[in-house]
């Protein structure tokens, strides 16, 4: 079973580039140029990994990162041309596990991709779910 990738980018031209690029490697994709599409996306289709950029219209992806948040622990790589590091902190804080900034050479980003699907596995995961594995697991913890 091929890995899942949900590319988040309001830029038509970036979303095409990076599926061709990650169909080359093995991935499955899926797109789309809306956050609030891409927060659906992220419910239905259960990818292993989403690229989100920041600055889209609709719904950034500060906002995309926090609502994905709230329902999964689905890992998120931020690829953004925003490089300042106050934002890089602002970002990882609002629940992305990892950043890159355009342009990223494409080894990297198949590289970082492919470290977050193998350090989280395949399990689609909610908070609640995590909670509740600690619990059975360790049950002296709060």
């Amino acid at each position: 079973m091929s890995t899942k990738v949900l590319v988040i980018d309001d830029d038509v031209a970036i979303t095409e580039l990076l599926s061709m690029l990650l169909k080359t490697h093995g991935f499955d994709v899926i797109t789309t140029n809306s956050g609030i599409e891409g927060v659906q996306l992220a419910k239905e289709k259960l990818p292993n990994v989403a690229l989100l950029d920041l600055m889209m219209p609709d719904l950034d992806g500060w906002e995309v990162c926090k609502t994905i948040r709230s329902f999964s622990n689905l890992p998120i790589l931020i690829l953004s041309a925003l490089n300042d590091p106050r934002m890089v902190a602002s970002v990882l804080d609002a629940g992305a596990d990892d950043f890159l900034v355009k342009p990223v050479p494409s080894s990297i980003l198949i590289a970082h991709l492919r470290r977050l699907v193998r350090r989280t596995g395949t399990l689609h995961t909610t908070p609640a779910d995590t909670q509740s594995l600690l619990k059975r697991t360790h049950p002296f913890l709060p």
